[in-house]
């Protein structure tokens, strides 16, 4: 039985595979337990980890820190590339409020674990892992031991350490203070619904209406004519002639009185629209397809899978003068957006073409239309953005007193924001399916967790009879202040919703436990909406704020 044994206590490269493998299998098995409905989840892999380093059960340092490394490089690239083509729009009117108030929350909670440094004594270092425990930000944690060993040259498994402590009590003191507002500001469910449907309405992205021609000022002008006219996206897709004609539309349509229009256009811009053309009219959607003499249109989504259409523009490609088809709507991430000329176009998005079968058909041979191409990762995009990602991140910044270096999770994560959402413009391919997606940022945070459990169980237990059993209270009140205070402000003075608020405020703490609790409680989808506007912004935050907060202590 030597062979055994010197397969787990070696520190070969077999023994290290092996010892990770098994702390992240415990891990995630740990990790399905509920206690009073509320789960640690994958972070189970931390404690597994600390409890086996603690017993002696160690691996070889390079490869745990090559690992621990790889692991984080990959959670933060996965997570840049899914919130890359929302980060900037987070900022638009619609979601600058929330965005607000998540900074808010984000920038108290330092401040709150500064001014306890000052006042406990607690070292920066281990203070800063207290404070990714308390908001349950690992990213946070992977900053600030890469931006630490990255200055120092040496590991300090203190962070870790002030992580593991504060992290259990952070997920369930993010639920206990979302139910204590809940009390606190008497709160009343059937009030809530009320404003749900105005809420609700304004995420509606593109409406379509019916309206009769009656401009006799525009008789005989074309749709391109009209629409140069008037300073707002809308497209008539579809016109039904007083002989009962109905004919797809392009730019050289030509309109007359009486003609019947179908029109799509954002929300805000149908009331001065329908006034421009004409007046309203009610036609069912039978009336615009199948019970309209003459009519031999149809509708179909076209799903964007090559590669080679990726960032061009809608005039590139000529579709409508080539097929004399009508592009009506674009889907991009579950968004319909209005599709406009000058629009670039992306891998996975889903194009709504308006034409004869015929010609719907060959659009679709264009733009590619097959499932199948999605399945296939785009790892070229993958692996450069890595690259540039570490080259970003090692690049030195600043000299005070130490070289500043956005590390290997700053510099990924920035660069897979931007790829995310400008990668098109350089050819570069970055859809990948939310199942691929998902498998690189677990599979990266489990190695992750693991090594750093691996790490820091040495000197675990040591750390807490040590004084340690004091970062708990620190921990909560990190958790709880920042998410009472703006809490309070967003309900008392904003007037938010308290559905947006738990769901902004779980973002604030990139919490998915706490969205679940939200989701549960709303009943519908006003705290995911929330969540998913802020978490872009709040991630990158947490990364950044936590590496400055390190370089405080050098």
């Amino acid at each position: 039985m030597e062979w055994l044994s010197s397969l787990f206590f070696s520190q070969s490269i077999a023994q290290s595979v092996l010892v990770i493998a098994l702390v992240i299998t415990f891990g995630i098995m740990l990790g399905k337990i509920k206690i009073g409905g509320i789960s640690l989840g994958i972070t189970w892999i931390l404690f597994v980890g600390i409890a086996l380093s603690h017993f002696g059960m160690s691996i070889n340092n390079e490869v745990r820190h090559f690992a621990q490394e790889f692991g984080l490089i990959l959670f933060v690239f996965s997570i840049g590339l899914q919130v890359g083509p929302g980060f900037f729009s987070s900022f638009k009117k619609g979601g600058l409020q929330l965005v607000g108030c998540a900074v808010a929350v984000v920038l108290l909670g330092v401040t709150t674990a500064g001014i306890l440094h000052l006042t406990t004594g607690v070292p920066i270092p281990t203070m800063v892992g207290i404070l990714s425990g308390a908001v349950t930000n690992t990213p946070g944690l992977g900053a600030a031991q890469a931006a630490y060993a990255d200055t120092t040259g040496i590991q300090d498994p203190s962070i870790a350490l002030g992580y593991a402590v504060a992290y259990p009590l952070g997920v369930v003191g993010i639920i206990l203070t979302l139910i204590a507002l809940r009390f606190a500001l008497k709160i009343k469910f059937e009030q809530e619904n009320e404003g749900l449907a105005a809420l609700a309405q304004e995420k509606k992205m593109v409406e379509k209406h019916s309206i009769e021609f009656t401009n006799q000022l525009l008789d005989g002008r074309s749709v391109e004519y009209i629409r140069d006219l008037i300073n707002r996206q809308f497209v008539i897709s579809r016109v039904l002639h007083a002989n009962g004609e109905l004919t797809m539309t392009d730019g050289s349509t030509i309109l007359h009185i009486g003609d019947k229009l179908r029109l799509l256009c954002q929300p805000e811009d149908m009331e001065a629209v329908t006034a421009f053309l004409g007046h309203s009219v009610e036609m069912t959607d039978e009336e615009w397809g199948h019970n309209v003499p003459n009519a031999t249109l149809i509708s179909r989504r076209i799903l964007i899978t090559k590669p080679e259409i990726n960032g061009k523009k809608f005039s590139d490609l000529r579709l409508r003068t080539k097929y004399g088809i009508t592009l009506t709507r674009v889907n991009r991430a579950g968004v319909d957006l209005i599709p406009y000329q000058n629009m670039e176009l992306q891998v996975g998005d889903r194009v709504m073409v308006v034409g004869s079968e015929k010609a719907v058909a060959k659009v679709a041979d264009v733009l590619g239309n097959s499932l199948k191409k999605l399945d296939h990762p785009n790892l070229t995009t993958i692996f450069v953005g890595i690259a540039l990602g570490v080259l970003l991140g090692s690049i030195p910044l600043l000299n005070v007193p130490q070289p500043v270096k956005l590390g290997l999770a700053g510099g990924p994560l920035i660069v897979a924001i931007l790829i995310g959402r400008f990668g098109t413009h350089f050819r570069l391919v970055t859809y990948t399916t939310m199942s691929a997606n998902l498998m690189l940022r677990e599979v990266g945070i489990a190695l992750f967790l693991a090594c750093v459990g691996l790490g820091a169980g040495e000197g675990f237990v040591d750390a807490i009879m040590d004084g340690g059993y004091r970062w708990i209270g620190y921990g909560a009140i990190i958790t709880v202040l920042p998410l009472v205070l703006v809490g309070t402000f967003a309900r008392l003075v904003l007037k938010m919703n308290y559905y947006t608020l738990t769901g902004m405020l779980s973002g604030a703490m990139t919490d998915p436990p706490a969205l679940a609790y939200s989701n549960t409680v709303a009943g519908n989808d006003m705290p995911a909406v929330a969540y998913s506007t802020v978490y872009p912004v709040v991630m990158f935050l947490r990364v950044l704020t936590a590496q400055i907060f390190i370089l405080f202590a050098l």
